[in-house]
Parts: C-alpha cells; structure tokens; sequence
C-alpha cells in the first residue's frame, strides 16, 4: 500500500477516490484455503488466529480482500539495491548508477521500505530478511553511514557556529570536538575524519535525503522488523543493530530520541536484552568518548533546548527499566549508584514539581522503585531484632505449651480420679438405696404378721375369757347341786380340763442385710524365680596354673591339624603340664616348614621383595572372607560405621544395662543388627572345624563377638524397654484418662439425655405414621439430622431443633460443657493402648525375672532395681486405669445401644463432637436469621436510609480501589521478563503500549510506596497535634 502512495501510479486517486469494487464470494472449499493462506502470512499469535478463525464467512472474505489489496507492489530486492548504491563508494562516480536512483531521495526510498515492513504480509519480511538478501545488513550499514555523517556535520556544525549552548555542546560532545580539532590540527588529514567528510561529499553527490531524517526513518524500519518474532530475533542477534540504534541517540530530534529509547526500554524487558542494552551503552562511551556511561543521555535530559515531553517520559522510563529490570539487587544498587554519580537524583528533587502528569508517574515509579540501603539495612537490623524476639517468644511460648499440656495432663488425672470415687459412691449409694428399700420392706411385711398376730391373740383372749365363764358358771351350778343333793357328790360327767391357748409366739427379730461377700485375694505371688545362672564369662576362664600362650602369625596360610585338644581344666596332673613349645620356636626352622605346608598365597604385609606377578596374584585371592549375605554385610558395616563402641565395652554395658555407655539409638540399632539362629550356627560350625578368623571381614569379627555376649538378645531387649518405659507411659496415660473422662461425662450428662429425648420425639414424630415409632436410635443418625431440609432449602432438622432447644430447653442448650475430653478421646484407639500396655506388662515381667535372677549375684544389676523401683508402680496405675478405661468405654456404649466390640472409641467419640459442632454452628445460623429477620420487619428511619446510602458508596468506592489494588498487585507480580519464544508477531507494540499506558514498577514496590505514604501520614499528623 505504501508502494503505491509513494510512486507517481495513476491509479492512485482512483484508489483514494473510489470505494473497491467487491468480488463474489468463492465456495466454501476456496475460501477456508485462501483464508488459511491469509491467516499464515498475517503471523497471528495462537490467541488471535483464533478469533479470527470464529469470524462468519463475509468477514473472512472481507479479511481476505483487504489483504490482497495491501499485497506489495515492488519487491525486497528493489529497495535493497537502492540502499547497496547508497552504501557504494564508487556509486558516486558512476552517472549510470546515479541514473538509476532516479529522482527519489534516500529518505523517500526508506518511507516507502518502512511501510512495505509495516503492512506488507510475513513473507514479504522473511524474503527481506533471508540469508540471501541480507536485507538487515544493509539497512544496519546504511543506519551506521548516516550516523558518521550525520555526527560530521554537527562536529563541522559546531566548528562554523561555535554553539557552546548547543544540545550536543555536551562534556562528551565538546571533548570529542576540541580533540578532533587539536589533532586536526597536528594532523590535517586523519584517515577517520576524512572517512567522515567523504561520507558527506557521497551523500551529497548522490542526492541523498538528510543524514537525520534518514536516521529517523531507519529506526522506524528497525521497530517495523522487530514487531515479528523472526526480524526480532534477528535484531537482537545482530552484532551491530542495537549499537547503531544506541548511538542514534545523538540525532538532534527529540522526537527521534523518544523513538530510540522506546526501543531500547523494550529490549531490555525481554530475556537477555538487559545485557545487549549496557553492551550497546558500553560501545557508546567508547565512541563518543564518555568519562561515564550514560553520560550524553543524561545531558540530553537535563540541558534540553526545548522542553519535549515525549522525550523526557521516555528518557525517565527508560532509566527507570534500565535500573530496576534486573532481578540481582546489588546489580540494582550498583546501576542506581551509576546513575547517581551523573546528576540523576538532584535532577529529580527538581522533576518532582513538575506540571507534568505523565513525567510525574515516571518519576514516582522511579522513586518506588529504588532501592534504599540505608533503609534495607535498618529493615535488616529491625529484622533481625524481631526474629529474636520471635524465636524468644516462640521458646516461651512453646513452654507456656508445655506446662499449659502438664497441668491439662493432671486435672485430666484428677478429673479421672474424681469421677471414679463418683462413681464409686453413687454404686454404693445405690447398693444402700436397695439395703434400705429390701428391709423397709421387711419391716411392713413383720408390721404385718404381727397385726395378725395380734389379733390372733385377742381372739383367743376372748374365748379364754368365755371358757373362764362357762367354767365359773359349771362350778357354781355344781356347788348347787350339792348342796341340794343326798349323800355323795352327785354323779356326773367328769369335768374335762380346758386346755389353754397357746402363748403367742414372740415376733422374730429383724433379718440383718446379707453380708457383701468377701473381698477377692490378693494377686497370686509371683511364681519362684528360676535358678540363678552363673555369672555371665565371655570364651574361657583362663586357668590360673598355666601360662596365657599367645597367637602366632604365620607368613602363608597352613593347613589344620584336626587333633583333640585337651581342655585346660584337663591338662593339670599329666605330662603337658610339663612341656614347654614355646622355647622350641627358636630352634625349629618353621620359615622352610611354611614353604613345604603352606596353602595360600604371601602375605603382602610382609613381602620386601615379590615379583609383582605374586603381587598381583595375592591381590586377587587374598580377600575378606564372609559368611554373611552381601546385603546383611553391607548393614552391618553400616551399624559398625554408626555404633563407636568396642566390644569389650558394649559387652560390659549391656551386662550392666548402662544406658549411657550404650545409648537408646545404638541398643535399637544393634537389635535389628544381632546375628540370628542360621548365622550364630554357620559362625559355631565355622569355628568348630577350626577355620581361622582372621581371614574373616571385619563385620563378620564383629558378628562374632556379638555373639560371644551372654544373652545378647535378652539385654539389649530390657534395655529398650528400660530406655522407651518413661516416655510410652506418658503417651499412653493421658489417652486413657481422656476416654475414662469423656466415657463418665457422655454417661452422666444428664443435658445429652434431655438431647437425645428432644431428638427422639421429632423423629417419631415424623415416622410414626409411616414406620411405626421407636423406642431408640443408633448415634450415626445423629449426623442424618443435617441432610433433612425443609421445603424452601434454607434450614435443616437441626436448626429447627436447635431452635427449639434455645426456646424450650434453655438449660439444654450449653449440653457440650458437661462433654469433657471428648476431642482428644475421638484420637485414641483403645485396642492399641491396650496393645502398648500388654506390651509394658510383657517387658515389665522379663525385666522382674532378670532381676530375680541376678539379684544374689557377685554384682546385682543396680540399674534393674532403680527402674523397677520407680517404674512398677506407674505400670501398676497404667494397667489398672487401662482396665477402667474399658469397662467405662464398654459401659457408656451399651448405655447408648451399640456394641464395644464392633463400634471403637475414635467413631464413637467423633460423633458427639460432629454432632457440637453442627448445634453450635446450626444455633449461630438461627441467630443470624432472627437478626436478618428483625431487620427486615422494622422499617429503616429517614436517617438510617441515608446513612445505609453513604454507606453503601463508601463501601463500593472501597471495594474500587480494592480491586484496582490487587489488579495493580497481580500486574507487578505477572510482569516478568519475556522469553524469545514468547515474542511473537505485535509483541513489541504492545510492550511499547503498555509502557505509555503504565510505568515499570517491581512488585516490592508497591510496599515501599506504601510505607512512605504511611511515613509521610505519620509526619503530617505529628505535624498538626504538634501545633
């Protein structure tokens, strides 16, 4: 498009002037191909292709149309071989060549090139730019020949106007001249001068455009290329680009300064570009002869001859990403003190009043970004400070922890104590209760018998009284009788005796209540102790009538002599105990009976001189013998490594179970060390056949001697026990105490009892008529009382119980306070408690018959009896609390209908503290409801209304900012260095664009930001109390 407004083509007013003609659309088929077509040479990053790729077949087709009109009227080569006839010396002595440029100035040549890179298809750019045309080369040549001549004519621009104030009247730019001068001077003819002067007669013979519009518009052909990923690379790889583009900082033109700097800020935001930047800066002093780097850059920023803004934003923006890009902070500090040394910060005490908001932001940003080490350093000493104190604190803390756990740990003791004499006395008050209610009952039942009795007797009273009178009445009738009567008594029947009636019995005496029976005995004394063993010997008593013979080491390994010894005991009396054979050893050549016997190879400790064939020989059989598997050789050397002891020593520790000596971790180590029944039979065999052991590894030596230790097994075991007894007692005691606490108060709670009842009429109310009522329910539907909602969704079974608690059951409603300890029973698996104490009682008793057994020795084993001493009553108290603990765990579970054996004490107990948690959390719901409830029912006030308004603004504008916080958070935090693969086609414009639309600042700082708003918050408020 750019080719065709930069030539004379008739057709471009037709073009300006006329709408373009639309063709017909093609079939589907065509158009998805040319679109494709069009889609690779627009090199689209994936995101955007795919947008693109969603659009309705007219707007493919409009895509496509707009494309080939844009399509490029002349090619790369075109303007290559203009640029190459430029950059040709002798071009300007060849009037053919100077004929073919035509009337076209360079500057038009390179306006027509930049739009042809700017809107011309990806293609077009790569063609440019391949290994065949070289198009980069050219154009970085043709940018470092402008730059000479450009750089001539402002130095012979100087000479003629001597312009002390001019903007390239700089130290550098004025050191440079009066050099250039001076040996100019001395020197008329210098082969660089005269280069540049020639480079202004060429251009001027040539009809070239200005050395500074060309400059400028070869930078804009640079940002063209660099907008792909391919010309980007390509820049960046450039050994000479970035420097031309660095030094086209002395163009004249702010507006050219600007350009480059944004280049240069951009290039330093991608991987690796940082370093390319200060390599460029570094080629800059070189060559315009600066006593610091960045030195004419910060002349051109403070000695402008204009104020140009654009040009200012982008000088302090690039400063700004030229310190603070980095991530290494002394590379940071080191490149602000470089920027310092040059006038940087007093310039921006001034920059801080400027008028202008954009230069302000990039000023600000600098600011926040710098780093203060004065600052660092008393955050540093501040921080320190404070991690002391947190580390003191944390050790306080931790002991606050500590004694907080023991007293938790005692009042659980005494809770637990206390509950058992509870309930203690309410089984004796119960047994009482009974006592009493059984002889009440005896004494109404004797009340009534003897009621009966009673009467019994005054009835019979009564008939005695009767008979008496019928008595009185026969005698009186019978004193008549005679005395009317002749002779004699009168005949008659006999009078026969009434007999009386029998005493009442006397009421017997009150039964007392049948005795308790009997207390059990006593436990069984303990079984007698086995016999003591003899005093543990390590190999045998030497036998004080003979001499000790030593060992000898023979040069060659000798065969055995399979004789019968005798046995020392066995040797007094008979005629050996007369011999000698030591003193015959130096009679008896024994070297020459060693090379007639001898087996094995040469020792080669003793060889002086060998032949290294026999050298090489013994190297190859002499070798560590070992009965032992690779693998249990290998752990053994390990433990050998690890446990720093000797066996002498280690057998003397373990005899007297000495915990210092041999440590807990070494007794562990070598309980998992010790030789087994197949190795202590393979070292037994080993030396029953009289094997030497010397010819034995040093972990099989060490095997052997562990297995010369009496008992090893037996020791190390009890010396486990001993060394872990403390610590597992004070790990399983408070988990006992803690069931036996949260057993008696689920059982005794009479809230959970009120609970459970509340529970159990909703539920049958609500299925009785479905599935008849109940009489109980099993604890797991506890946690089914959160999944029955109601019909809108909003509550749940519990809530509606839960309120209904709060109102007709106040006292229920804080049940959990008589729950105790059931958060830490819900952690405790009782049948491994009880495992660990069987374990401690198994332990205890081996340690008791170690003791038994060598308690009447020469030396008892003092260390068994301080630990039983002191250790067997706290088992005693642990077996004993255990035992509580399960039968009130057993108790508490059936009290609530399930089954020890099938529900463990962690399931059990997580159900009640479900079951708080959810009341607690359903009474904060219901309380929440009611406020929200009552707020709506009471009609808002006018003022209320208001201040709910101006509430409602300042929480919006809060949330605003806000949110625009933890955007501007996220930002810092996600802008990092871009990778080279992640520059792709529009990447450079959208870094430049984001850099005018937001100023580079690091993610530390927005803290820094705000901790000198808050300063300077704090300053002025003293400020104001202060007057």
């Amino acid at each position: 498009m750019g080719n065709v407004e930069s030539s004379g083509s008739p057709h471009r007013d037709l073009r300006n002037s006329t709408m373009p003609l639309r063709l017909p659309m093609p079939e589907n088929g065509e158009l998805e191909s040319r679109f494709t077509k069009v889609l690779a040479s627009m090199d689209l990053p994936p995101d955007k292709a795919k947008v693109l790729k969603n659009y309705d077949d007219e707007k493919k087709w409009d895509l496509i149309q707009d494309q080939e009109r844009v399509s490029a009227k002349e090619p790369p080569e075109h303007y290559l071989n203009i640029l190459r006839t430029y950059l040709d010396p002798a071009a300007s002595r060849s009037s053919r060549k100077r004929k073919m440029l035509g009337e076209a100035s360079s500057t038009q040549v390179l306006r027509e090139l930049e739009i042809s890179l700017r809107t011309n298809h990806i293609e077009w750019v790569r063609d440019f730019l391949n290994e065949r045309s070289h198009g980069l080369d050219v154009l970085v040549d043709y940018l470092s020949l402008q730059i000479e001549v450009m750089r001539a004519e402002q130095v012979m621009l100087n000479q003629t106007l001597n312009e002390d104030d001019s903007v390239f009247a700089s130290p550098s730019f004025k050191r440079n001249t009066s050099q250039t001068l001076s040996f100019r001077a001395k020197k008329r003819r210098s082969p660089k001068r005269s280069k540049s002067y020639s480079a202004v007669k060429h251009s001027h013979k040539l009809h070239m455009g200005e050395a500074r519009d060309d400059v400028h518009v070869c930078i804009m052909c640079l940002r063209a290329i660099m907008n792909h990923q391919y010309g980007f690379n390509l820049v960046i790889a450039h050994p000479q680009a970035i420097n031309c583009i660095a030094l086209s900082i002395n163009h004249k033109n702010p507006r050219t300064k600007a350009l480059v700097l944004e280049l240069l800020a951009a290039v330093c935001l991608v991987s690796g570009g940082h370093e390319i930047i200060l390599s460029a800066f570094a080629n800059f002093k070189t060559v315009c002869n600066e006593k610091h780097r960045f030195e004419t850059l910060m002349n051109y920023f403070q000695n402008y001859e204009e104020f140009h803004i654009d040009f200012m934003v982008a000088c302090m923006q690039f400063i700004n990403i030229v310190v603070h890009s980095v991530e290494d902070m002394n590379f940071r500090v080191h490149l602000q003190y470089e920027f310092s040394q040059i006038g940087l910060d007093f310039y921006l005490e001034k920059l801080r009043n400027t008028e202008s908001d954009r230069l302000s932001v990039q000023v600000s940003a600098y600011l926040d970004n710098t780093i203060d080490v004065a600052v660092l350093l008393d955050d540093s000493e501040a921080k320190n400070a404070a991690l002391e104190q947190v580390h003191e604190l944390s050790e306080e803390l931790s002991h606050t922890m500590d004694k907080l756990q023991d007293v938790e740990d005692q009042s659980m003791a005494k809770i637990v104590e206390l509950e058992a004499h509870l309930t203690q006395k309410i089984e004796e008050a119960k047994i009482f209760k009974e006592t009493t209610e059984q002889v009440k009952n005896e004494v109404l039942t004797l009340k009534k018998v003897m009621t009966e009795k009673e009467c019994d007797v005054r009835h019979k009273q009564e008939l005695l009284d009767k008979h008496e009178v019928e008595i009185e009445n026969l005698r009186h009738s019978m004193r008549r009788s005679e005395v009317s009567g002749t002779g004699g008594p009168p005949s008659g029947p006999p009078t026969a005796s009434v007999p009386l009636p029998p005493a009442p019995p006397m009421p017997s005496s009150m039964r007392a209540p049948p005795a308790p029976p009997p207390p059990p005995g006593g436990p069984p004394g303990a079984p007698p102790p086995p016999g003591a063993p003899p005093p543990p010997g390590f190999g045998m008593p030497p036998n004080l009538a003979l001499p000790i013979k030593k060992k000898i080491q023979t040069k060659f390994k000798l065969p055995t002599f399979n004789w019968a010894p005798l046995k020392p005991n066995q040797v007094k009396g008979t005629v050996f105990s007369e011999l000698d054979d030591e003193k015959l050893y130096k009679l008896i050549n024994f070297d020459e009976f060693e090379e007639v016997f001898r087996i094995g190879a040469l020792n080669p400790l003793d060889v002086t001189d060998g032949t290294p064939r026999l050298q090489k020989k013994f190297s190859k059989r002499v070798e560590a013998h070992s009965l032992l598997d690779p693998n249990r050789l290998r752990n053994v050397a390990i433990t050998r490594r690890k446990v720093d002891v000797d066996p002498y020593t280690l057998s003397r520790a373990a005899t007297n179970f000495d915990l210092k000596t041999l440590s807990l971790d070494y007794v562990e180590i070598l309980s998992k060390i010790q030789p087994n029944e197949q190795e202590i039979k393979q070292f037994k065999l080993y030396e029953r056949d009289g094997k030497p052991i010397e010819i034995l590894s040093e972990e099989d030596k060490f095997m052997i001697q562990l297995m010369k230790i009496e008992r090893l097994p037996q020791k190390l075991i009890i010396m486990g026990f001993i060394g872990n007894f403390t610590d597992t007692i004070h790990i399983l005691q408070p988990q006992v105490n803690a069931v036996i606490a949260a057993s008696m108060s689920i059982k005794n709670s009479q809230k959970v009892r009120k609970m459970l009842e509340v529970i159990l009429a909703f539920g049958n109310y609500m299925n009785s008529s479905k599935r008849g009522a109940v009489y109980g329910f099993k604890l797991q539907s506890l946690d089914m009382l959160l999944d029955t909602k109601s019909n809108d969704k909003r509550m749940n079974l519990l809530h509606f119980i839960a309120q209904t608690i709060t109102d007709k059951f106040p006292e229920v409603a804080n049940f959990e306070n008589e729950l105790r300890y059931i958060e830490k029973a819900a952690m405790v698996s009782l049948e491994n408690v009880v495992s660990d104490t069987n374990d401690l009682d198994k332990g205890m008793t081996v340690t008791i018959r170690e003791y038994e057994a060598r308690k009447d020795s020469q030396y008892p084993p003092l260390v068994l009896k301080d630990f039983l001493t002191n250790s067997e009553k706290m088992l005693i108290k642990l077996k004993d609390d255990t035992k509580t603990a399960r039968e009130a765990y057993a108790a508490v579970v059936e009290y609530y209908g399930e089954s020890a054996r099938t529900l463990p004490p962690n399931t059990f107990f997580s159900m009640f503290v479900r079951f708080v948690k959810a009341f607690k959390q359903a009474q904060q719901d219901n309380e929440i409801r009611r406020k929200l409830e009552a707020a709506a029912a009471k009609p808002p006030s006018p003022k209320q209304n208001r201040r709910g308004r101006q509430d409602a603004v300042v929480k919006e504008l809060r949330d605003r900012n806000n949110q625009g916080m933890n955007v501007g958070r996220r930002q810092y935090r996600d802008k990092k260095l871009l990778n080279k693969d992640e520059v792709g086609h529009g990447t450079l414009e959208d870094i430049l664009l984001d850099l005018k639309n937001e100023p580079y600042r690091r993610a530390d700082a927005m803290r820094r930001s705000q901790r000198r708003h808050v300063e300077g918050l704090n300053s002025a408020h003293s400020l104001e109390e202060a007057f």
